[in-house]
């Protein structure tokens, strides 16, 4: 691009927040959508960031319209609810989806934007809200590769690792994958905690254990610090994010006749927590809640 683009964002929660942070501190003109579920924006005033009161204001003043919000009705909403994005695009805008999101809704996202004039790229994001802050998140993308290196500079102001994985709906599959495993890696291990912890097993020793076989790598070394001293805030994920992330994943690989066993199991067990009303506890105190209920 010859020039920085205008950028509008729209859900500047706990990702969004340092992903608008980096925009900003690249600069960009940023225009934020003002929402009750943002996180406190006072810094990203300091920065300049203007706060729309509309969607369509963000549509009117930006070149590139980025989504950071919780799933697929969200973003449906937010595109194609009435005075929503869709409604008010300027041709040639590119919307661009950070969210987790069902592939075929981005589909159906993609080419309702195409035809109102606009391109469309999904970009699921891994990592964790303290790597949005400090720039370094993986980007998985779905959609056209030379839009991708098109908005590239914009994207490597808030990511690590840029992966391009194919058409659009893609990067949204990958990242429903790579949820599954991670979280289903965290809630096996919560499952064995809670077994050891009623075991009367000391958390270093099986860390330790597991550590030095098998059960080694990134989910055990996320979840430690809480079994160790309770600190969940290693995995700021609340547990109704992960059921939702599972229930997309079962979706998805039901709509591709894929086995998903073992994805049911996992889902299952964070729909009962969350229903028994812990969704909005972190994903590393499933070790405590799990102890409670051999049926969960």
């Amino acid at each position: 691009m010859s020039k920085q683009p205008a950028i509008g964002m729209i859900g500047i929660g706990l990702m969004g927040h340092g992903i608008a942070w980096n925009i900003a501190k690249a600069g960009h003109d940023l225009t934020i959508l003002d929402h009750p579920g943002n996180q406190p924006v006072d810094d990203l005033r300091g920065m300049g960031v203007k706060v729309a009161g509309r969607i369509a204001d963000i549509a009117q003043a930006a070149d590139i319209i980025i989504l950071c919000v919780t799933g697929s009705p969200q973003v449906e909403a937010i595109l194609a609810g009435e005075d929503g994005v869709i409604a008010h695009l300027r041709p040639g805008t590119v919307v661009m989806d950070c969210s987790t999101a069902l592939p075929e809704s981005s589909r159906r996202m993609a080419a309702a934007i195409a035809a109102a004039g606009g391109q469309f790229l999904d970009a699921a994001m891994t990592r964790l809200p303290q790597h949005a802050r400090a720039g370094t998140l993986n980007l998985l993308v779905g959609g056209d590769p030379a839009l991708l290196e098109r908005l590239r500079p914009l994207l490597e102001t808030f990511s690590e690792n840029i992966t391009h994985i194919g058409g659009v709906g893609s990067g949204h599959l990958m990242k429903l994958m790579h949820n599954y495993v991670s979280l289903g890696f965290l809630a096996l291990l919560a499952e064995v905690a809670a077994h050891g912890q009623k075991a009367g097993l000391e958390m270093a020793t099986l860390i330790d254990v597991l550590a030095q076989g098998g059960g080694g790598g990134a989910a055990l070394q996320r979840i430690s610090p809480f079994l160790l001293e309770g600190d969940p805030s290693s995995v700021p994920f609340y547990i109704s994010n992960a059921a939702k992330d599972l229930g997309y994943y079962r979706q998805a690989a039901g709509a591709a006749g894929a086995h998903r066993v073992i994805a049911d199991a996992v889902g299952n067990t964070l729909d009962r927590v969350v229903a028994d009303g812990h969704g909005q506890d972190f994903v590393p105190q499933l070790a405590e809640l799990l102890k409670s209920s051999g049926k969960a």
